[in-house]
């Protein structure tokens, strides 16, 4: 069975109309007690509707997607002044063709639609009204669908880099485990196999197991320690490699490949000096629904080249978490000449923002 689906603007734009039909009748009914007042209203909220709607459904979207505002307003200006004749015409010639004469005519009501000028300028504010109501909803109806759709472009954006980097290892790291390996293929075949052991994992890992919107955080952590795994071999006893893992629940749900860039990017840049040891230092601590995760290294003073990159690179990374984690996590970045660290906080008890997923 289809399930009901309760269009919202439509039913707040038909009780707005509604409620305008039943203010004319109660004012109608008032000034005019011989008559069953149910026309002069009606054709009244017939009329704005058309001409309300007009504007707002029609020429406010066009305005808003070609840019036009300043003929929009003229439309406005236009809508507002036909508006107002009509629902002028309808409270005059109701006097007139109804009233004037009989026993319920008076004189403050002679005086009131003598003159059909006065009528208009009286209704004006009435047709402001209408025309300011209908023309804001659609408004913000536009508005809201606009970001909408710049959201959803900026996450599939986003979510392209990360198809990116799950369907392709990072050439750099793969040319160097392979030529680690030629390397300790003569040297150390069995250091040789837990390298290839390892790479195989990662490259397993990237290519069918995130292929979905989330993954478990056991999986995840098992393939950053592999990651690391990889590194600690590459730079053997050139580099302190130092890591805690403390997990309570690898159930929980958390974006893949999520903190991949962090981990590329503190081996990748990691201080070479040669007169002193570069170490990373990495953290990651499940308490609960809150995930900590912390990243440490050595960073030298030298300036980065500019042809760098770290993965999705911390800028798209922060995008990332504000699209799919809004309001859930914090991220800290400090450097220094000495230091580089990063620390996430990312609460798991909230449902991943997929926006458009």
């Amino acid at each position: 069975m289809k399930k009901f689906h309760l269009n919202k603007p439509l039913v707040f734009i038909s009780a707005f109309w509604i409620m305008l039909g039943v203010t004319l009748w109660s004012q109608l009914r008032t000034d005019y007690p011989s008559l069953n007042v149910i026309g002069p209203p009606a054709l009244i909220v017939l009329c704005a509707a058309i001409i309300a709607h007009t504007l707002s459904n029609v020429l406010l979207p066009i305005a808003l997607k070609k840019g036009t505002m300043q003929v929009f307003v003229l439309q406005s200006f236009a809508a507002t002044t036909v508006l107002t004749a009509a629902i002028a015409a309808v409270f005059y010639g109701t006097y007139w063709l109804t009233i004037h004469g009989t026993p319920y005519d008076n004189e403050t009501q002679l005086e009131q639609n003598k003159d059909f000028l006065v009528v208009f300028l009286r209704t004006i504010p009435s047709a402001l009204l209408i025309i300011g109501s209908t023309c804001g909803f659609q408004f913000y109806q536009e508005h809201y669908k606009m970001a909408q759709k710049h959201t959803l472009l900026q996450q599939a954006h986003l979510e392209a880099q990360l198809r990116i980097l799950q369907d392709q290892i990072n050439p750099h790291l793969m040319f160097n485990v392979l030529n680690h390996l030629h390397i300790l293929m003569k040297k150390d075949v069995d250091l040789a196999s837990t390298l290839l052991v390892k790479f195989s994992e990662i490259l397993r890992y990237q290519l069918y197991e995130c292929n979905r919107e989330t993954i478990t955080l056991e999986k995840e952590v098992t393939y950053l320690k592999n990651l690391v795994a990889v590194e600690k071999i590459r730079w053997g006893d050139e580099l302190q490699v130092d890591c805690i893992w403390s997990i309570t629940n690898g159930k929980r749900d958390i974006v893949p490949l999520l903190l991949v860039p962090f981990v590329e990017n503190a081996f990748k840049h990691v201080s070479r000096l040669p007169s002193e040891k570069g170490f990373v230092r990495l953290s990651l601590n499940q308490e609960n629904e809150l995930l900590t995760f912390s990243i440490e290294n050595s960073n030298s003073p030298k300036p980065a080249r500019k042809n760098e990159s770290s993965g999705l690179g911390l800028e798209n990374v922060k995008q990332r978490l504000q699209i799919l984690y809004p309001g859930q996590h914090d991220l800290q970045v400090t450097r220094s000449d000495t230091h580089f660290k990063v620390v996430l906080v990312i609460h798991l008890d909230q449902k991943v923002n997929y926006v458009g997923y």
